[in-house]
């Protein structure tokens, strides 16, 4: 999503009205899930994907006549139908899309809701009154709520409703007995993931192009100035030149954190490490063969980890997809960081 809010700012600035396409239900084999977003500017250009592009074209020319009339479209697409047929849909499944534009002011809310570092949920008002229109709000996971001034306050009903939405991690509709707002679509967005490399060696450069194709944000930590480098890591986060536990106090290491070791130097990962054990991070490597884990668990049991989080550390690093090159091994710890993230309890 973060994305798609940056090029609607672009559009936005260059005086285009936007129209917003969001995936508010799904049945059966549909491509993309509920709350897939694609921003659609005046002149047909696209980010973002409601299907993977089996309904797009339709889409779009929906939201061409959004953007023209200003007037919200509702759209079903199902293997049934024969549209679907005509823009591809024919795997069996059925999705329901909901066009509207986006203005400054609702992007400026989302803006400030990926700054807060924990799950958050906009609502999109889908019948009712017309009191409450498309996103007046957005709830954090800590009921706090991002909202225009201008606008009625917010219902306790829906606030507790978003609350329970950042908590599961699903966007879906939901239906209320209020004439205000009989049916919503909670849109729920989670933290972004974020991955920290420290150790700005060969093996990190495509570690972070793969990372950020993938929707991780990124960070470099390398206190050597030769690797640590805006030339080397040209597009991650943050870069910090700085030891590893310095860099830490200003890094969030929350359960949508992975952190890899990659410097090979005890002085630089083992601190890292400490710190990263005693955080909810979800994935947690280090490079190295089996012999040079077990030297490093010696030296982290001497100076009081104790099993349960050396357990957590994956070592030797990576899948084994039989990789040797950088950038292969790259794709192994990245696979392996995925991995995690999906089978995670």
């Amino acid at each position: 999503m973060k994305s798609e809010l940056d090029q609607i700012k672009t559009w936005l600035e260059e005086g285009q009205r936007v129209a917003l396409a969001t995936v508010i239900k799904t049945w059966g084999s549909s491509p993309r899930p509920a709350g897939a977003l694609m921003a659609i500017s005046g002149r047909s250009e696209i980010s973002g994907s409601v299907s993977g592009g089996c309904v797009e074209g339709a889409v779009i020319d929906a939201g061409i006549e959004v953007i023209q009339t200003g007037k919200p479209a509702r759209l079903h697409f199902g293997v049934a139908d024969q549209d679907a047929w005509q823009v591809g849909l024919s795997c069996g499944g059925e999705i329901e899309v909901y066009v509207r534009l986006i203005t400054a002011a609702e992007l400026e809310r989302w803006q400030q809701a990926f700054q807060q570092d924990q799950a958050f949920c906009g609502m999109l008002t889908l019948a009712g009154s017309g009191k409450y229109q498309h996103l007046e709000g957005i709830v954090l996971e800590s009921g706090d709520l991002i909202q225009s001034p201008a606008k009625p306050d917010l219902p306790e009903e829906l606030r507790l409703a978003a609350v329970a939405a950042c908590r599961s991690g699903e966007s879906a509709v939901r239906t209320f007995d209020s004439p205000d707002y009989q049916e919503v679509f909670f849109l729920v967005r989670q933290p972004p993931r974020r991955l920290v490399i420290v150790g700005g060696v060969h093996i990190a450069i495509p570690l972070a192009s793969l990372a950020k194709t993938v929707g991780f944000e990124v960070i470099v930590i390398d206190p050597r100035r030769l690797f640590g480098t805006d030339e080397r890591f040209p597009e991650v986060k943050a870069l910090y030149q700085t030891w590893p536990q310095e860099a830490f106090q200003h890094i969030a290491l929350n359960d949508h954190t992975a952190v890899v070791m990659l410097t090979h130097d005890p002085k630089i990962d083992d601190p890292a490490i400490m710190v990263a054990v005693g955080s909810p991070a979800f994935y947690i490597g280090a490079l190295g063969s089996r012999k040079t884990h077990q030297e490093r668990i010696q030296r982290l049991v001497n100076k009081g980890v104790e099993g349960a989080d050396l357990d957590r550390i994956h070592a030797p690093i990576g899948l084994d997809l039989g990789g040797r090159s950088p950038e292969e091994i790259a794709l192994a710890i990245m696979a392996e960081i995925l991995q995690t993230w999906y089978t995670r309890e």
